[in-house]
C-alpha cells in the first residue's frame, strides 16, 4: 500500500487543503453539515487552430459534422459525469449546464461552460471539466485538418455560493 506524502499534522481547522485529512491522506469532504444553497460557475478553455479550421468550424463544414453542436452536448454530458472522473468530487443534482462558443479572434475560439444547482458543495469542476471536454471534442473533430490545434487557458472564470462566497478572475479575494 502507497503511503501518503509527509504533510506534517495538521488540526482540521487549519487544514488549507480539504481532501487531505490530518494524517496527510487524500479524503472525500463531508459536506453533510454544510448550508445547501444555490450555487454557480463558470469556465473556459480556448482553442487556438488555423485559418482553415476556423473557417471550417464557421462556417459547418468540417467533415465530421457539426463541430460545435457536438462540442456542446459532449461538454453538458461531461458536466454530469463529474463525479465519475475526477475521484473525490461529489456526485451533484446539476440544474443546468450550458455551453456557449465566442470567436476570440479569427483563429481562437473560447469554450465557455456555466453549471448551476443548488446543493451543499460547488460546480467549479463541474463546470472546468464541461469546458475541457467541449474543447477536446472540438480538436477530436478537427485533428483530420489542424494537428497543431491547441487548447489553453482552461480556467475557472467566477462561482457563486457556498461558505466562501463569489470568486471572480482578476478581483481580488475580499475577507
Amino acid at each position: 500500500m502507497a503511503q501518503a506524502p509527509d504533510v506534517g499534522v495538521l488540526p482540521e481547522e487549519m487544514n488549507p487543503l480539504s481532501h487531505i485529512d490530518s494524517n496527510g491522506s487524500a479524503r472525500m469532504v463531508d459536506v453533510g453539515d454544510k448550508p445547501t444553497t444555490r450555487r454557480t460557475a463558470t469556465a473556459r478553455a480556448v482553442c487556438q487552430m488555423n485559418q482553415q479550421t476556423a473557417d471550417a468550424v464557421r462556417t459547418n463544414s468540417n467533415a465530421k459534422g457539426d463541430v460545435l453542436g457536438v462540442a456542446r452536448i459532449a461538454g453538458i454530458a461531461a458536466a454530469k459525469r463529474t463525479s465519475e472522473l475526477i475521484p473525490l468530487c461529489h456526485s451533484l443534482p446539476l440544474e443546468l449546464v450550458s455551453v456557449d462558443f465566442q470567436w476570440l479572434e479569427a483563429t481562437r475560439l473560447e469554450v465557455t461552460a456555466t453549471v448551476h444547482c443548488t446543493g451543499k458543495t460547488g460546480v467549479e469542476m463541474e463546470a472546468m471539466v464541461a469546458a475541457s471536454l467541449a474543447a477536446l471534442t472540438i480538436y477530436d473533430m478537427c485533428k483530420a485538418s489542424d494537428r497543431e490545434m491547441q487548447i489553453e487557458q482552461v480556467e475557472l472564470i467566477r462561482k457563486s455560493g457556498g461558505v466562501r462566497g463569489d470568486f471572480e478572475r482578476g478581483q481580488s479575494e475580499k475577507g
